[in-house]
Formats: structure tokens, C-alpha cells, sequence
């Protein structure tokens, strides 16, 4: 099979599963046991933070490990407005999220809160007079993704704070990581919260964390820990270091290895936005490791579901399901009905994608036949 599905979920890379394996063996002890063992067991917990914390230049007490992305931004978005609350309940979310996000707002708009969603121009960027517009007194949080997760647009964070700050110094900032970690520069100097998620990055799964600014109040959405601090009562030592060992590798070489998958994808985009029926969902702020795909006559969902037969896997929206982001940036509901996403790696190689061109161009010219028919 040829994975091409990256965005999803990314295999666990070899570094990774060594670390975890002998972590596991090596370390059984709970970090919490006042045991020998258990000192051990401590011991490589605060080594391994610390290099975390080195890896991105923040503070040790700066990282909150979670089970990954969706928890990270549970805490996050839910932590704050519960600890804020008395300060405010505006909270400003982009129209670019990953649906998790949208679901957490859904939930605290049952318990009172104001969700705002502030506009993208036509390159999928956040429009910066309409944020100003939205953030008011009561502003406690914005949200806003660093790469969006099916177009792969990125956000100027740095410059999105500094709008935020002086329209209101006391609203924070928080932004979804899961897609640019590894893939392109991150500052956590541009936030005050950040999610991160290790199977994005070729780490395991059921692990990630969420950066959180010293200086940040966060209310605890899990309880059962007596420490009460938002952290796992008995923390995934192996998960933890394995993660730590895959972000140090995700972030060794990545600008040869954005160059060398920009090369793929101008190779795939060149190939299908001459052929009929094809829009590249893509604008001149996507990175390079995620293609979006729309179609005028083709079911996405059925043409993925034949690639996936073919050797190839791809992900699409289902048949109806409208894309969020692409409707977000092109305002264009038959366009966002029926789309596709291809994701690049570094691992990816060119003889796997001219093949998968081949077969995608006949394929699809099959489906786009019978539609006409």
C-alpha cells in the first residue's frame, strides 16, 4: 500500500518504537512510587521534559501531558473559560478548525459562554481588522490553528498575537499545533497555549501535550489526581519518551525535508489542475505536505474508496459531508461537498506518486465518464 494520508496519522518511526520498547522494559515503575524504582522512573521523566522544554525554549513546568490533540485543546479552551469565567465569557474561534475545536465551543456555549468566529480572506488568512473588530472587554480566549488541517494554510501567529495583545493585553492565545509541528517552524513565544500530538509526528499514539504559559490559570477538566494539577495520575513513561524521541527527529532536517516534498507536491499539482472537473483547494500560504482536492462530477468518497482498492491511501469528505475549511476560503457549497486530501511525507517517494498518478488520473477519467454518461 501507498500511505498518503500523513495529516491523519503518520507510522511510528523506528526511533520511536525503540524508545518506547525499552522504556517499557527498562522502566516499570510508576514515577509517582517513592521506591527506588519509582525514583528512577522520576528521574528519566524530569530528563525527558527537560529536553522537551530545551527542544522549544520554554520552562519544564510549561508542559501539561495529555493523550494527545483533542485533549490538549479540551484543557485549553474548557481549563481557561471555567478559571476565567468571572472575567469574562466572550471567546473568539476561527472559521479553520479542526472539528474538535467547534465541538468544545458547543459545549461552552451550553453553560453560557459567546462564541465569535472571526473571517478568512480568499487566501484562507485571518483577516486582521475583522479580529480587532471582535475582540472586546470581555474577550478571554482566542483560538486560532496554525496550519489548518485540510488546506493546509498557515497562520502569521506571531502577528495574530500582537493584534490580540493590543486590542486587549488580558485576552489569551491559543492555537492547534498538531499540523505545523514537524512540518514547518514553531514559536511558542507566539502563544500562550499550544496543543501538540505525537502521532502527527511519527511518535504513538495516546500521547501529546499542551503548552501552557507559566503565567496561565488553567481550572482541571479531569479530576482523581491528588496533586490536582491537570496531569495524568500515573504518567505514561514509555509513551512520554518515545514521544520526546520522535519530536527530536521531526524537527532534525525540516527545511530539506519541506523542500524535498514541496518538489512532490508540485509534481501532483501540476499533474491534475489541467484535468477536467479538478480544483486544487490550495492558496499561496499552504504548506507543501497537504493537497486538497475538490470535484465537480466525482464522489470523492467513491474515488477514494477505489484508490484505496488500487493500493492507495487517501482520505475525502463522505458523500454530502460538506468541508468546513474549504467552504470557509472559497464560499462555494458545490465545492466543498465533495473533496479529497492528499498528505506528503518526507517518506514519501517519487516513484510512489507518479504511480499513484497513473492510477488516479484513470481512475477518476473512469467515474468522470459515467457521470457524463
Amino acid at each position: 500500500m501507498t500511505y498518503l494520508d500523513y495529516s491523519t496519522t503518520t507510522p511510528i518511526s523506528l526511533e520511536a518504537l525503540d524508545t518506547y520498547v525499552k522504556i517499557s522494559k527498562e522502566y516499570s515503575a510508576s514515577a509517582n512510587s517513592m521506591h527506588a524504582l519509582g525514583m528512577k522512573s522520576q528521574e528519566l521523566l524530569n530528563n525527558t521534559t527537560k529536553e522537551l522544554s530545551n527542544m522549544f525554549n520554554i520552562m519544564d513546568r510549561e508542559i501539561i501531558y495529555t493523550s494527545g490533540g483533542m485533549e490538549a485543546n479540551n484543557l485549553a479552551l474548557i481549563g481557561l473559560a471555567l478559571e476565567r469565567h468571572n472575567k469574562g465569557k466572550h471567546i473568539i474561534v476561527s472559521k479553520l478548525e479542526h472539528p474538535s475545536i467547534y465541538k468544545i465551543c458547543d459545549y461552552l456555549e451550553s453553560l453560557g459562554f459567546s462564541i465569535s468566529y472571526v473571517s478568512n480572506d480568499e487566501d484562507g488568512l485571518i483577516i486582521f481588522d475583522d479580529l480587532k473588530r471582535l475582540i472586546r472587554e470581555d474577550t478571554i480566549l482566542v483560538s486560532i490553528c496554525a496550519v489548518n488541517y485540510e488546506t493546509g494554510v498557515r497562520q502569521p501567529l506571531k502577528m495574530l498575537r500582537q493584534i490580540i495583545k493590543k486590542e486587549n493585553e488580558s485576552t489569551l492565545f491559543h492555537s492547534d499545533l498538531t499540523q505545523a509541528l514537524g512540518k514547518t517552524s514553531v514559536s511558542f513565544r507566539d502563544i500562550d497555549l499550544g496543543s501538540i500530538s505525537a502521532h502527527k509526528i511519527y511518535g504513538p499514539k495516546g500521547i501529546g501535550f499542551l503548552y501552557k504559559n507559566d503565567s496561565v490559570k488553567l481550572t482541571p477538566i479531569l479530576y482523581g489526581n491528588s496533586k490536582n494539577d491537570n496531569s495524568f495520575s500515573t504518567l505514561p513513561l514509555p509513551l512520554i519518551v518515545s514521544m520526546k524521541d520522535a519530536i527530536k527527529v521531526s524537527l532534525k532536517d525540516i527545511d530539506k525535508r519541506e523542500k524535498y516534498i514541496t518538489l512532490l507536491n508540485e509534481r501532483i499539482v501540476s499533474k491534475l489542475k489541467n484535468i477536467e472537473g479538478i480544483k486544487i483547494n490550495k492558496t499561496k500560504y499552504s504548506i507543501p505536505h497537504i493537497i486538497s482536492l475538490s470535484f465537480d462530477k466525482v464522489a470523492a468518497s467513491e474515488l477514494a474508496s477505489i484508490l484505496s482498492d488500487k493500493g492507495f491511501c487517501v482520505s475525502a469528505n463522505k458523500a454530502g459531508e460538506i468541508s468546513s475549511s474549504v467552504m470557509a476560503i472559497y464560499n462555494d457549497l458545490k465545492r466543498s461537498k465533495s473533496c479529497m486530501r492528499i498528505s506528503l511525507s518526507h517518506m514519501t517517494t517519487v516513484l510512489e506518486i507518479n504511480r499513484f498518478l497513473e492510477v488516479f488520473e484513470v481512475e477518476y477519467k473512469k467515474l468522470l465518464d459515467v457521470s457524463e454518461w
